[in-house]
């Protein structure tokens, strides 16, 4: 997400909403413990530790209790009290999560403020409207209710979260509907269920996704794409394990900083094994394995890596949150003479892709470290120069970007491709990193033109990110209807009538002879209904032959989404079709 103006209208809209859904959920529920109730990037939410749950029936009478609520125009007025003080009103009240909330901030700070509202009132920093007659009128609407562990945490209790939407305007909250309605269309999960691009199964384990024949065919294809443009940039392509023993871990600072988000370790004689949750320490010890001059410089090593994360099992989703991914790796080892060129090159390399895929809404967020924060590797004076030299890339790219504190990677500052869909949801698609510490780290060092050692810098970069990620981003992307370079069956061939399949039979076989992912469609469906499969299926091209076509060589060529056809030599259609895979043109775009 794109950092959040707190100042705004909007954002004291939304907060001030949340404070009134809290009052409204008292109301009928006076039992009711509060945790956390922050805006969001589309409204709000609360979440609540209940006797008796709420139901979606519950939400009409919520909402009515909070239109009323605002109409009685109560002020947001700020208080400030010691610790010992607000504990003391907690207590009064019954909310014990309040209570961890006031104990987690008082390492930073001595006095805490609450804001209040009528007879509510809630630990809060604001800021709130100045009074609940200037929540516009019609702008938000109860949304939906969900299950949230405390603080995240699957060790702590679970709550029940009510969402919210809120604008600023009633036409910008009926335009976010129906944009969401759009992207619900596109879900990639229920496009899934139609076009059958993966499976999970729960005998195989929760985010580990299954890859059918039409997924794994688009997985394919853009490591092809990434296989090829790093060759022709010089990269060189490695293949690392997928379990490693824990020293190698150690080393890296995955233990401890990250073992949070591994899966547990495999013990066997005497030693203990890990997942790799990260391929970049493999490439290190790859890279280590000879002596390297400064002439070898930069060295790039590529590979699609496999690698497992665990996540919390409440945030899986489909291909965008797993537990096992492949990842478009590439660890590239160079002077800091090159290291500048080297990260300007790869941000470019990006956003051809996204050129390519006709992305036109990006943007960088530049993640940096959060001072005296034990999840960051403890060198500050390489974080400080590994920060400046990636805001001065950013700077001469021209990329939009924004910067943040606190979301770096523990070993350096990280730049996400953040991109927004055609229905307005913004995925982070790709990652890099500037990296100043794991060389020294691993002892990974070159011979420069003074004949001594030297410690390189490393690029990590990914810009196709995870096949899981990517997937799923295009499948939203594109509908379902990929172009033909990348479409899982790129063309269906349909005779008219059976008189015609002998003819439909050699286009197929032709067609299959080059390489190019063909069917035939011989079944017994009349025409118009072998045409109307074809469309559901999202197929980019269908060659119709009749009697004329037969005839004369030819094809009836339509492309999916357009009713316009078009007569041609079936060798004319050949080199258009060929030119188009080879140069992965999208004659949508």
């Amino acid at each position: 997400m794109r950092k959040i103006d707190t100042d705004s209208d909007l954002y004291k809209i939304r907060h001030s909403l949340a404070h009134v859904l809290a009052q409204a959920v008292l109301e009928i529920r006076p039992k009711a413990r509060l945790g956390f109730g922050p805006p969001t990037d589309s409204g709000f939410y609360y979440d609540f530790d209940l006797d008796e749950p709420l139901s979606p029936e519950d939400l009409p009478k919520l909402e009515k209790r909070m239109r009323h609520i605002i109409k009685t125009g109560q002020a947001f007025e700020r208080e400030e009290l010691g610790q010992a003080e607000m504990v003391d009103l907690l207590r009064k009240d019954d909310q014990h999560y309040k209570i961890e909330q006031v104990e987690d901030l008082s390492a930073q700070n001595e006095t805490l403020s609450l804001y209040r509202n009528g007879p509510f009132w809630d630990l809060c920093e604001g800021p709130h409207v100045d009074s609940t007659c200037d929540i516009p009128k019609n702008c938000f609407s109860l949304d939906s209710l969900a299950g949230a562990y405390w603080k995240g945490s699957e060790k702590n209790s679970m709550m029940q979260r009510v969402y919210g939407l809120a604008f600023e305007t009633g036409d910008e909250l009926k335009e976010y509907k129906e944009k969401r309605r759009l992207g619900m269309e596109r879900d990639h999960r229920k496009l899934n269920s139609k076009q059958h691009y993966f499976s999970i199964s729960e005998d195989v384990g929760k985010g580990l996704p299954l890859w059918m024949p039409n997924g794994t065919v688009i997985r394919d294809e853009l490591e092809k794409l990434a296989k090829e443009n790093e060759f022709l940039a010089g990269y060189k392509r490695v293949s690392t394990p997928h379990i490693t023993r824990e020293d190698l871990y150690r080393t890296s600072g995955h233990l401890p900083y990250y073992e949070d988000s591994m899966f547990p370790p495999i013990e066997m004689d005497g030693e203990r094994f890990f997942l790799k949750p990260m391929n970049c320490p493999h490439h290190h010890m790859i890279y280590k394995a000879e002596p390297r001059s400064y002439r070898d410089l930069p060295l790039r090593l590529a590979e699609y890596g496999t690698c497992y994360r665990y996540e919390q099992s409440g945030e899986l989703a489909g291909l965008l949150r797993v537990r096992g991914m492949t990842m478009n790796d590439a660890h590239i080892y160079c002077t800091p003479e090159q290291a500048k060129a080297e990260f300007i090159n790869v941000l470019n390399l990006h956003t051809e892709y996204y050129e390519l895929f006709g992305l036109k809404d990006f943007w960088m967020r530049l993640s940096l470290a959060e001072k005296d924060v034990g999840k960051f590797v403890d060198e500050p004076e390489l974080w400080q120069k590994s920060e400046t030299m990636v805001t001065e890339v950013m700077e001469e790219v021209g990329v939009p970007h924004e910067a943040v504190r606190g979301e770096a990677a523990f070993y350096g500052p990280k730049i996400d491709f953040q991109v927004t869909n055609v229905v307005g949801r913004e995925e982070t698609a790709s990652t890099n990193q500037l990296d100043l510490v794991m060389a020294k780290r691993f002892g990974l060092t070159y011979i420069a033109s003074d004949n001594e050692e030297h410690t390189p810098i490393i690029i990590h970069r990914a810009p196709l990110g995870t096949h899981e990620r990517f997937v799923a981003f295009l499948i939203e992307h594109y509908g379902g209807a990929f172009p033909t370079w990348l479409a899982p069956l790129q063309v269906r061939v349909i005779p008219v009538a059976s008189a015609f399949d002998e003819y439909a039979h050699h286009l197929n076989d032709s067609l299959y002879g080059l390489l190019v992912r063909t069917e035939l469609d011989d079944s017994n469906d009349s025409f118009s209904k072998k045409i109307r499969s074809a469309a559901i299926e999202k197929i980019p091209n269908l060659l119709i032959v009749g009697e004329n076509e037969q005839a004369g060589q030819t094809v009836t060529w339509q492309r999916y989404g357009s009713k316009e056809r078009q007569t041609l030599a079936f060798d004319a259609f050949l080199v258009l079709l060929q030119e188009e895979i080879l140069e992965r043109r999208d004659w949508r775009i």
